[in-house]
């Protein structure tokens, strides 16, 4: 299958916002002959549904990228997406969908094309939108992540957010020669090194000081919900081509994921990095790091704590060089409450799919839309992934299992009757 596959829940289903109709059904559970109706139909088209699928991934709508031919394939990729939607019945921003089956609530997707690249605007038109577009929303679903396991689905209730930090050290714009300067200068990357260095200890602590204090203090209830959770270490850790975690359990591991803050560092600009030898002294160095924030943890406070954390460390240097901190990106962590009405649906329709009761896990990545949503649009918001854990999502071949795709595609069929059922 095409690698690129894996985009699918953000390129085909990035939200479904539904929009539910009043007293469709009466009985108490979805009618049994419809929903074997509906998925003997799923069965019998899912090569076309692959096909659609892969047509859709073959588009190059990479946000990232700053090249006008990206940029006209993301606008490409959203006339597909348009075109699709109204063969299939429905106006663009409308409602009313499906030829085969008249659907049992209004659905209304936002498929945005610039999540790579931060969700330039999005916030700002959801805010606009709110008392038009939004209005009459019930609730809000996203699949735009995976399982923790390979084959028992999952239901999503939180993600953690991120602070993205950059820390400049500059002696000046122009590079030196080692032959010349070296033992004479206070080098920017050694003062880069030794700042980076601070940050994290070899077991992942975090050494900023106060990282720590909002973090909420761990419960034997917690504990069990963890314990609960299906997940295989030894499967875990080969799916990821790890040879070894820094954790051995699977409550260390999953609360490391998503209860607690990390720090990771991830690279160093202008430094000399092609393959041979090169005796330069950088000028100037740009350290990039990032830490994953828990709920209750202040954006705000931790690009406090981490400035003054690094000036402290670079003032007892005595260098003579420039620092500069900056924190680039502040997206909040989301939490959701999973008694409420959607989250119980879900479960009952995955119980219907799959035959097994969902693992209940939050995602240690950041979503931003889930918290931005629930924020202005004050409606629950639930996380449905499709994927399972060894999909690799934003890596070189990513991919999605057809049997998630075709099974998933029932999960979702299954949880709009659900739905229905509560109006």
């Amino acid at each position: 299958m095409d690698p690129k596959l894996g985009r699918m829940a953000a390129s085909l289903l990035a939200v479904l916002l539904l929009l539910l109709e009043r007293g469709m059904f009466s009985s108490p559970s979805p009618p049994p002959a419809l929903l074997e109706k509906v998925f003997q139909y799923i069965d019998l088209h899912q090569d076309e549904f692959v096909q659609t699928l892969k047509e859709w991934v073959a588009i190059e709508s990479d946000s990232v990228q700053p090249v006008p031919r990206f940029r006209q394939e993301l606008f490409r990729m959203m006339a597909v997406a348009a075109d699709t939607l109204q063969r299939l019945g429905a106006r663009v921003a409308s409602v009313d969908m499906g030829p085969q089956q008249d659907l049992p609530v209004n659905i209304k997707f936002i498929i945005e094309g610039m999540e790579e690249a931060g969700s330039v605007a999005l916030e700002e038109l959801v805010e606009k939108e709110k008392d038009r577009f939004f209005s009459g929303v019930d609730y809000i679903v996203i699949s735009d992540n995976l399982w923790i396991s390979q084959r028992k689905p999952a239901i999503t209730y939180g993600t953690r957010g991120n602070s993205y930090f950059m820390v400049e050290v500059k002696c000046r714009d122009q590079d030196f020669h080692s032959g010349t300067f070296g033992g004479i200068l206070h080098e920017p990357m050694a003062d880069l090194v030794a700042l980076l260095g601070s940050l994290v200890d070899s077991s992942g602590h975090i050494l900023v000081p106060g990282i720590y204090d909002e973090v909420v203090p761990l419960t034997e209830e917690e504990i069990n919900t963890y314990k609960a959770i299906h997940l295989d270490l030894e499967e875990y850790r080969n799916s990821s081509r790890v040879e070894k975690f820094l954790f051995d359990t699977k409550e260390e591991i999953l609360m490391h994921l998503w209860r607690y803050p990390s720090l990771s560092i991830h690279g160093i600009e202008g430094a000399f990095d092609e393959p041979g030898t090169k005796t330069v002294i950088p000028g100037r160095v740009i350290g990039k790091f990032s830490i994953r924030l828990v709920p209750h943890m202040n954006v705000s406070a931790v690009e406090k704590q981490v400035t003054r954390h690094l000036e402290d460390v670079f003032s007892k240097r005595n260098s003579s060089n420039k620092m500069v901190v900056s924190m680039t990106l502040g997206l909040h962590p989301w939490i959701a409450n999973i008694d409420d009405t959607q989250y119980l649906a879900a479960k009952r329709a995955i119980r219907t799919v799959f035959g097994t009761e969902p693992d209940m896990i939050r995602d240690g990545s950041t979503i931003p839309i889930a918290k931005m949503f629930q924020e202005i649009v004050h409606k629950s918001v639930v996380l449905i992934p499709l994927g399972a854990v060894d999909d690799g999502e934003h890596s070189q071949n990513e991919k999605i299992n057809r049997w998630n795709y075709i099974e998933g595609t029932k999960l979702f069929a299954a949880f709009f009757l659900e739905m229905a059922q509560l109006h």
